[in-house]
């Protein structure tokens, strides 16, 4: 074997790609998670010419919330598909940078030389979970909320007592700190989110594999209404992961020998380059700051620098979307312009948002459209509570990336970030805001309001709002006054079980913003 031969040998190339939708008529008829990941995988099997699937020896899951008495790498999934890998590992956790993560991995172990053909592969079967949930619920109980629900999201702390519980009570403390330190009024924050995700939605409208293809416009889309619900300010539902889907998306990756081997065409082969991840700490409440994330900044940047690319070089990109926040903060590292589409797949409001597997059918979009028209993609991943980051480069020509390579930026992003803020959990007095959010309930009323807040010594505390202050409320949603970095006082609650109290300062309706 000469050197060239080696070199082929080590470098991984996505080979095929598979997606379904599964819209049963009847919740009991719906496939379940393991059904559907078996059915993308055949499909992405299909997709690059059959037989690569059946000589898989590596198989990677990303772990799912909807069916969590199911296990796919027990053997169930390999049984269900006829195959017998060496190696199969599931993710811990359904975060949304798990695909790429896995994608670098499979990367890496044909690099390696530790596998020929890798499948990652996962699915989320929410929609039918739910309905079978609220069939078995007797009259008159809450509505299930696998989200909610979930395992680790029922312990009861700090956060959670002032309404800080799952992403869409979390992300948006990034969205109204960001505007503020990007210096737009509420308005023009809210006009960026709308053109965003109207963007995805035209998107999502020209994709087959995408769960709603309705085009909606950018005053729909930020607007509350009967069909729009808001959800936590200034967030509605039209701006969140729509997770009430059943889908299912995989991927085949082999060394670019082996696809030679088995006479696939070079034009279907997708090359894959350099790639960085960072994260942030787990508690979203000892994070530097709500206004960005080192993290995302280093992961997105330094795959710029390593591939050698800039914005302008790259045909197509995916920017996570969960929450306009998350691609808003991507697109200023990644200087991209507002005006060019942020996704391949829809987005995870018109795409789907089947939880941890996002990034699987955006990879497959993202296939599709380099083989059509060539180029370069970027695919920026985002995990947990603005947690995890993962970034990757894909490209339609080789890319002179070697493999294995070191994904792992976690030192340039801690030394980036700045200093974590300790916590005061029990602060009263005087204080400002450093970031907020209003929650609110079906009906659209104001359940509970939240301050993050920094006390004089810059300690971090939370505060509540209750929903018959509408006074203060206002003064939050309003968007006449910028409430970031407005100052008040933090009262202690009547009793000790009280949540304690954010109250204005009496010249916030007067006061130019600091």
């Amino acid at each position: 074997m000469d050197e060239q031969d080696a070199i082929d040998e080590r470098t991984p190339v996505i080979v095929g790609v598979g997606q379904i939708n599964d819209r049963p008529a009847r919740p009991e008829d719906g496939l379940d998670p393991i059904g559907l990941m078996a059915e993308a995988l055949r499909r992405a099997d299909g997709d690059a010419g059959d037989g690569l699937l059946a000589a898989c020896d590596s198989l990677a899951v990303v772990s799912q919330l909807a069916w969590p008495q199911l296990n796919p790498v027990d053997g169930s999934l390999a049984e269900a598909l006829g195959i017998a890998p060496a190696h199969s590992e599931q993710t811990a956790m359904p975060n949304g940078d798990s695909p790429i993560r896995l994608l670098h991995e499979a990367a890496n172990r044909i690099g390696a030389g530790e596998a020929r053909i890798c499948a990652v592969v996962g699915a989320e079967a929410l929609r039918t979970a739910a309905q079978l949930a609220a069939a078995k619920a007797k009259a008159g109980d809450e509505k299930p909320n696998a989200l909610r629900d979930a395992s680790h999201r029922r312990r009861v702390g700090y956060a959670q007592s002032y309404g800080l519980t799952v992403p869409v009570d979390v992300y948006p403390l990034y969205e109204n700190a960001g505007r503020a330190a990007y210096g737009q009024s509420l308005a023009e924050g809210q006009a960026e989110s709308g053109a965003l995700w109207t963007g995805m939605s035209e998107i999502a409208a020209q994709c087959d594999h995408a769960w709603i293809r309705d085009a909606v416009a950018p005053e729909d889309v930020v607007t509350p209404s009967e069909g729009n619900r808001p959800l936590a300010f200034p967030y509605t539902k039209l701006q969140v992961a729509n997770s009430s889907v059943n889908q299912g998306a995989g991927f085949l990756v082999t060394s670019l020998a082996e696809a030679r081997r088995r006479g696939i065409p070079e034009e279907r082969l997708i090359h894959i380059g350099y790639g960085a991840a960072a994260h942030e700490h787990g508690d979203f409440l000892r994070r530097d700051s709500y206004a960005g994330s080192p993290g995302l900044t280093v992961s997105i940047a330094r795959t710029l620098e390593l591939n050698g690319v800039t914005a302008a070089d790259l045909d197509h990109v995916e920017l996570y979307s969960c929450f306009p926040c998350v691609p808003k903060m991507a697109r200023r590292v990644l200087a991209w312009p507002l005006e060019k589409p942020i996704t391949r797949f829809g987005g995870l409001t018109f795409g789907g948002g089947p939880i941890g597997n996002y990034m699987s059918h955006a990879l497959a979009c993202m296939v599709e459209s380099l083989r059509a028209t060539g180029g370069r993609g970027l695919l920026f991943a985002n995990g947990g509570y603005a947690t995890q980051n993962h970034t990757i480069l894909l490209s339609a020509e080789p890319t002179g990336a070697r493999f294995p390579q070191d994904f792992d930026y976690q030192a340039e992003a801690d030394a980036l970030r700045g200093e974590i803020p300790p916590l005061d959990e029990a602060y009263c007095g005087p204080a400002t805001i450093e970031t907020y959010t209003v929650h609110y309930a079906r009906d659209g009323a104001p359940r509970l309001g939240t301050v993050v807040a920094r006390t004089p010594t810059g300690a971090r505390t939370l505060a509540s709002v209750p929903p018959e202050d509408r006074a203060t409320l206002d003064l939050l949603t309003s968007g006449v006054q910028e409430p970031v970095g407005r100052p008040g006082t933090i009262l202690a609650g009547e009793t000790g079980d009280d949540l304690r109290r954010w109250v204005p300062d009496a010249a916030w309706s007067t006061s130019p913003p600091p």
